[in-house]
């Protein structure tokens, strides 16, 4: 059976900006697997806006999220495995979803509702820009 992981990121994803909000991507940095800018990475984590006009190309399929983004005026292309995204949420309100360790084991799969405003680790993270 697929994972219901990659369904969700395009929901929330869908459901951000039919809120007029702004699509933030929190990324476990350690995967090999993953090309991204490390000399972004903070904690072993980093977040992408993933806003359509921010970034190019966007590609959101059952295996990875690809994009092309520019970091000091220097394009670059990213691709991030759907297994090392952490959540995905509004930056605005904090409001979309954390995808916990366990959600590809669970038979009913899922995350958890978040709010990055009282979650200080999201907070810090979602002031990073692009």
């Amino acid at each position: 059976m697929t994972s219901l992981k990659p369904y969700y990121i395009r929901a929330i994803f869908e459901w951000i900006l039919d809120n007029e909000l702004t699509p933030y991507l929190l990324v476990d940095a350690s995967e090999n697997n993953n090309y991204l800018p490390k000399e972004y990475v903070k904690d072993g984590q980093i977040v992408f806006n993933i806003t359509p006009g921010i970034v190019q190309n966007l590609n959101i399929t059952n295996k990875e999220v690809e994009f092309d983004a520019r970091f000091s005026g220097r394009k670059r292309q990213i691709y991030v495995s759907t297994s090392s995204i952490l959540a995905i949420y509004a930056k605005e309100n904090g409001r979309g979803m954390v995808f916990n360790e366990f959600e590809e084991e669970a038979v009913s799969g899922g995350g958890d509702a978040i709010d990055a405003s009282a979650n200080p680790q999201l907070e810090s993270g979602a002031n990073q820009k692009l």
